[in-house]
């Protein structure tokens, strides 16, 4: 089976200011052509920015945006209680783990010692 990738709102938010570095940018431009997956957490955290632009608006639209259900919450309940982490986070990674997406994000250490958890940091290729 080929690896899926769910993309992180900060990977997102860094691509369109073209602070990715080329490699990261390469990497991110090929999964978005194969499968463009986020969070609905992500969705929302991207839209619900006051300042966000048409360009994010649409280029969002895009994504196929993985929503809630009771995997997902479960895995969310068993990190939630394993560490300390934000609610946001943990409902990502319990997306990229109920779906065995790898996670692709800068924010590596929100994530730190999420066991089975798989984490890619584009800037780091």
């Amino acid at each position: 089976m080929e690896q899926k990738y769910i993309i992180d709102s900060n990977i997102l938010i860094d691509a369109e200011a073209q602070e990715l570095p080329l490699d990261g940018m390469t990497f991110l431009k090929k999964i978005i052509d194969e499968d463009f997956i986020i969070s609905f957490v992500t969705y929302i955290e991207i839209l619900g920015y006051k300042k966000v632009t048409k360009s994010a608006q649409e280029f969002v639209s895009l994504a196929h945006v993985i929503e809630i259900n009771k995997r997902i919450i479960d895995e969310c309940i068993k990190i939630r209680k394993s560490r300390s982490i934000k609610l946001p986070d943990a409902i990502i990674a319990s997306t990229a783990m109920a779906h065995n997406y790898t996670l692709v994000t800068h924010n590596v250490s929100d994530f730190m010692g999420i066991s089975g958890l798989k984490i890619i940091d584009p800037y780091n290729l």
